[in-house]
This record gives C-alpha cells, structure tokens and sequence, in this order.
C-alpha cells in the first residue's frame, strides 16, 4: 500500500514496485487519516508511508497502523532529513526509513527486506539518532549483556548497526535464515516486543560503541 498526498508519486512508486515482479500495490491514500481505514479494510502485508501529508501525518498514521496491525510492515519514504523525523519513525512502529533520494534498487530491497520481517534503518542513521539513548544510558543501569552469548551479541550489533539478514549471514558465514531465526531468538531472550525496542536496547548496552563481548 503506497501512501502519499502527492499523486504523481503514488504513480510512480506502483509502477516501480508493480514492474519489480513480485509486488502488488493493493491501495493507495493520500494522507494520513485514510491511510488508516484503508490499511484497516485491506490489511496490507507493507505500507510505504510518505511523513509530510495534510489531515494527519505519515508518523501519527504509522503509529496507529502498526498498534491496529501488528502483521503490517510500515516502511517511511521521506523528503524529511531531521533526526527527530527517524526517531519518531522508529518510536511510531516503522520498521524501514528511507528518504525520497534513495535508488530504485535500495528502495525495492528495502521494500523487501521490510516484508519479510527485517528492520531497515541505515546504520549511520542509527547512530546518530541513538546518541541521547547512549547518554541516558550512562546515567542508569545498562542492560544485562549476559543474557546473550557471545555470538548473539554479535549478530545483534550488525543487525542494530542495518545489515539485512543476507549481509550479517555473509559476516558469520550462515544462511540468512539462520540469522533469521537467532534474530528472533534473541528478541524472545530480552523480552522486546518490538525489533526497534531490542535495537534500542543494543544502543544503550553499548553494543554499537564497542561491538560484541566475550
């Protein structure tokens, strides 16, 4: 499902997905507020969400779409380049963020990175966004490291840092589904609802400053 309240981009982006060969754009809206009741009505597997639309924006739309279906993917397609934008995104429910620059071969992978359950925030991003949670961190008790192994910490700092499945089973020489499967492993071992809530808690334990520990 393509939301956006420019038409011309809508367009755009259903012909590039539809021609990728194994998309179908089931719906489209133009702002935030029908975004909702459309995704409601058609339970779409991935929502690109543009930020900056009338009525009500990509980020409130996000948060409610992803609250009513857990099973939908939200992936955020923006021209908006503020820090604030991709932390309220990822505290939304956005499992992707992209801006509007991005290529046609990044935005279709991450579009199916993003189906398929993974988490697509570029790594600088992350780090950048992150930085007050690291501050906030020194001043509190950070997370247990020892609930993972070592290899999990591993695995959980390339994934947290925006390597898709295929990039981190490329690192540790394992199939992606392999990682896959420890991704969510690890997501059960913290608790974390969300795969953005174990990523926050890999940036407060430190895990992207100094990266898996034995």
């Amino acid at each position: 499902m393509i939301v956006d309240d420019h038409g011309i981009m809508r367009d755009g982006l259903r012909e590039l997905l539809e021609n990728a060969g194994d998309f179908e754009v089931v719906g489209q809206a133009e702002n935030g507020a029908t975004a909702v009741k459309v995704a409601r009505d058609l339970k779409p597997d991935v929502v690109v969400m543009d930020v900056l639309m009338p009525v009500k924006n990509g980020i409130e739309a996000c948060r409610e779409i992803t609250d009513m279906l857990p099973d939908t993917h939200v992936l955020i397609l923006t021209v908006a380049t503020e820090e604030d934008a991709v932390i309220e995104s990822v505290a939304a429910g956005a499992a992707g963020f992209l801006q509007k620059h991005t290529g046609k071969d990044e935005f279709i992978s991450a579009v199916r990175d993003v189906a398929g359950g993974e988490y697509r925030i570029p790594g600088d991003v992350i780090k950048r966004v992150f930085a007050g949670i690291r501050t906030t961190a020194r001043r509190a008790d950070p997370p247990d490291l020892e609930k993972l192994t070592a290899r999990e910490q591993e695995i959980l700092t390339l994934f947290a840092k925006g390597l898709s499945y295929a990039e981190i089973g490329e690192v540790r020489g394992s199939r992606p589904l392999t990682i896959r499967n420890a991704i969510y492993g690890i997501q059960s071992k913290l608790g974390t609802k969300t795969k953005q809530e174990m990523v926050v808690w890999a940036v407060r334990s430190g895990l992207l400053d100094n990266g898996s520990r034995e």
